[in-house]
């Protein structure tokens, strides 16, 4: 009860005498300061009887001071747009931000591996990345479960993947999940940057792609503003309906099309190209290195588990559609054209597939963003600010190199090979597989775990031959073949087309006129 008095700073001092003498109440009641007083009461019985507290953080548990707005009404609405910590919060999280720019470049990918292999490499490793995604929940919780029992307080404090790592296995393992997570997500918000500007020039050509940049550079800043993961509920909402209906157009408007002219399918023709194509749709399903912020802003942690799973099978539904529809309408020509629009004809529906992209590579940008500013509020000690505008002041110095290198390097599409096979393949799936191994080595951690062997592998032995399954598979052939091969092709594009490269693939301007 002194939990609860003490969250209701918003009542006014008179409240509990009014509360004792309900006929002073009854009789005053028709004056608009006792409606208001009404108003408050009954919002707090509410709050009581439902045992909910309005939170403007990471967690409910965490925060157990409310704030409840006068008028109900424009509280709830406001609460229903900003304030999400639900499972389906979190599945619109998980499926939004793994489907941004990935489906344009998919199709690419499919030329450089053929259809079948296509098809059976984003399967594989759509599974492949649902279960690095559940190891990294069962960690987090198991973070979590022995942090409480030393009464460990995270108010006002995100959980990160490096915390995870450095409170089970130790210093050490903080700092190789710091680099390369931080590394990742720093070159995951430049390949949005990159994405901006190659989408919007298929609108508008009058700017070429690096002044693009500039612009969409300045726009994705705005990000800073937005808290945590917690805010993100109608933005993943949005976001996913937009990649949604851009997956749709693809299918629709290459099957419309039809196959070009003497069209070729060769793929793969070569081990670069095949184990590039490959390294993409490795990066593709690798998006769950923001999986602990996402966690940490649900009411209910634990329940996260077999979210990722469910994102990546509706995300099947669209990307298998496009990228097989547009491999079989314009087969090689893909190899040429990373960007699934720069091959369809240009009309309202396209236009509009544009735009949404556009608005969701903005949000994405957001996602991937969103942690480095956690790391970076954490080191010049503003991360336990409750000013959003302090905060927000505070964020602005991380935007500035991921600005710079997506200006660098340009390359939309071979950019993706790379960081899949350099930074993602450590990332998302050798570190969680052998963190996993190495919590759980002794009886008596398995003994006590805080989540035990789930139900269709309920073998501790039987997950320790998965988790080095992966291992190896993702050091042999993500970071060895894939490493080799995308690094090849990334470098190819640099001596084709130079750092700093003004216009990526874009087509040469039309000679001038000749006078006479």
């Amino acid at each position: 009860m002194i939990c609860l008095i003490n969250g209701c700073s918003f009542l006014p001092q008179n409240f509990f005498t009014l509360q004792q003498t309900p006929a002073i109440l009854e009789r005053e009641s028709k004056s608009k300061e006792n409606q208001r007083l009404l108003s408050s009461l009954s919002l707090f019985q509410i709050s009581l009887i439902s045992g909910k507290t309005f939170v403007n953080g990471s967690n409910e548990q965490e925060q157990g001071e409310g704030e409840v707005g006068v008028d109900q009404s424009m509280s709830g609405f406001k609460n229903f747009l900003w304030h999400g910590g639900s499972v389906y919060d979190a599945w619109f999280s998980c499926a939004s931000n793994q489907v941004a720019q990935v489906l344009l470049t998919l199709p690419y990918s499919f030329s450089q591996l053929g259809m079948l292999s296509g098809v059976i490499f984003q399967v594989f490793y759509g599974l492949l990345g649902s279960w690095t995604a559940y190891l990294i929940s069962v960690l987090y919780v198991e973070y979590r479960a022995r942090k409480e029992k030393e009464n460990v307080s995270f108010k006002n404090h995100v959980i990160q993947w490096f915390e995870v790592l450095d409170g089970l296995l130790g210093p050490q393992w903080k700092a190789v999940g710091l680099a390369f997570n931080c590394t990742f997500l720093l070159f995951g918000s430049v390949i949005q940057l990159i994405a901006c500007a190659s989408n919007i020039y298929y609108i508008n050509d009058h700017l070429d792609k690096r002044t693009w940049t500039y612009i969409f550079g300045a726009c994705c800043a705005t990000t800073v503003f937005i808290p945590s993961f917690h805010n993100y509920r109608i933005w993943s909402f949005l976001g996913l309906g937009m990649t949604t209906y851009t997956a749709w157009y693809l299918t629709i408007a290459a099957v419309i099309h039809g196959q070009v002219d003497e069209v070729v399918h060769s793929g793969p023709k070569k081990l670069v190209l095949y184990f590039t194509g490959a390294t993409n749709i490795l990066y593709t399903f690798g998006g769950h290195a923001v999986t602990v912020e996402i966690m940490h802003a649900m009411w209910k942690p634990q329940k996260f588990k077999y979210i990722y799973l469910f994102a990546t099978l509706y995300v099947f539904t669209l990307t298998l559609p496009s990228a097989t529809a547009m491999y079989w309408a314009f087969g090689d020509q893909l190899l040429n054209h990373s960007n699934a629009f720069s091959l369809l004809p240009r009309n309202g529906f396209r236009d509009a597939a544009v735009i949404l992209m556009l608005i969701h590579q903005f949000i994405t940008f957001g996602f991937a963003c969103t942690p480095l500013y956690f790391v970076w509020e954490k080191v010049v000690g503003m991360h336990d600010t409750k000013s959003i505008c302090l905060r927000a002041l505070a964020r602005l110095p991380v935007v500035i190199p991921i600005w710079f290198l997506a200006i660098i390097f340009p390359f939309f599409g071979p950019i993706n090979s790379a960081v899949g096979a350099l930074l993602v393949s450590f990332t998302v799936y050798i570190i969680p597989a052998l963190a996993h191994m190495l919590t759980y080595r002794k009886a008596s951690a398995r003994q006590n775990a805080a989540e035990k062997p789930p139900f269709f592998l309920p073998s501790w032995t039987a997950m320790y031959i998965v988790n080095i399954f992966i291992v190896v598979w993702v050091l042999v052939v993500g970071f060895g073949f894939g490493g080799w091969a995308s690094m090849t092709n990334f470098i190819k594009q640099v001596d084709t087309f130079g750092l700093f490269a003004k216009c990526y693939q874009c087509k040469p301007p039309p000679p001038p006129p000749h006078t006479h």
